[in-house]
């Protein structure tokens, strides 16, 4: 879908990258017109970064802008997911939380619903804060970040059987011979266990705990960069963490916008997935 009276960065057969303020890109896009908009905004952080990051007293406000645009441009099957990082308040090893009263105002105030929270967790990150975790060793390193499934409705189009997790090796050799491994009962918890438990659907349902490593340290993109010398973005999420959501709440010909796209990898998730 073009942008009406604005002019693509660059584009392919499957969508178009523009540059420019997103929220005056954003509003041109027609209402009811977005299927998925999955994007990660600049966090709230106490350092000030490259990519430009607001102060949390100016956050929230900020933020809430882009999300009343959003929520015009989604259909109303549609999605907003956003990935929020944590933070600490200035000076102190106490925790900010800035991306959980966010939440409340876009529910509250926005008419957003929250279709369910997810949690990143990146293994590989490095620790951090430093003068909390490597100096002064208060704190553990914060790995997890929080990930905000929300919808204008209540039932957003969504299909979890299209993002099933690979089966455990006790679960694929109880699925060989159910009757070795298991016998149908009703569980000490109250959960009743029928015999429909040892059918193969072709994977487990995943968890809202999202294990995704953030390894990437060269590869086409960052390749790409050096052949033109300029600098790769600093702060790009994993292309499995939007290709489990893209997967999950949209079809393929479907619209999916990053309104804070960064260096596209959610674009180039979707191209890939057409």
């Amino acid at each position: 879908m073009n942008i009406e009276n604005a002019t693509p960065s660059y584009f392919t057969a499957h969508g178009a990258a523009y540059v420019g303020d997103s929220l005056d890109l954003l509003a041109k896009l027609p209402d009811n017109s977005v299927n998925l908009v999955m994007t990660s905004p600049p966090f709230a952080l106490q350092r000030q970064k490259e990519y430009g990051n607001l102060d949390q007293h100016d956050y929230i406000g900020w933020f809430l802008d882009f999300a009343r645009l959003v929520h015009r441009k989604l259909r109303d099957d549609g999605s907003f997911v956003i990935d929020f990082g944590g933070a600490y308040m200035k000076g102190v090893p106490v925790r900010s939380l800035y991306n959980f009263r966010l939440l409340i105002k876009l529910v509250d105030e926005l008419g957003f619903f929250l279709a369910e929270d997810f949690y990143w967790f990146n293994p590989s990150k490095l620790p951090s804060p430093i003068e909390w975790v490597n100096k002064r060793k208060l704190r553990a390193k914060d790995s997890v970040n929080t990930v905000w499934w929300l919808s204008k409705t209540e039932w957003p189009k969504a299909d979890v059987s299209k993002v099933l997790a690979p089966y455990s090796d006790r679960m694929k050799k109880l699925l060989e011979d159910p009757d070795k491994y298991y016998t149908p009962k009703m569980r000490p918890s109250g959960h009743d266990i029928g015999s429909a438990f040892a059918k193969d659907n072709g994977g487990s349902i995943p968890s809202n705990l999202l294990q995704i490593p953030n390894t990437e340290s060269n590869g086409q993109y960052l390749a790409g960069c050096k052949a033109v010398g300029v600098s790769g973005h600093p702060a790009r999420f994993p292309a499995k963490l939007p290709e489990f959501f893209i997967r999950m709440l949209t079809d393929p010909e479907d619209l999916v916008v990053d309104i804070f796209a960064g260096s596209n990898t959610t674009g180039q998730v979707q191209g890939y997935r057409i």
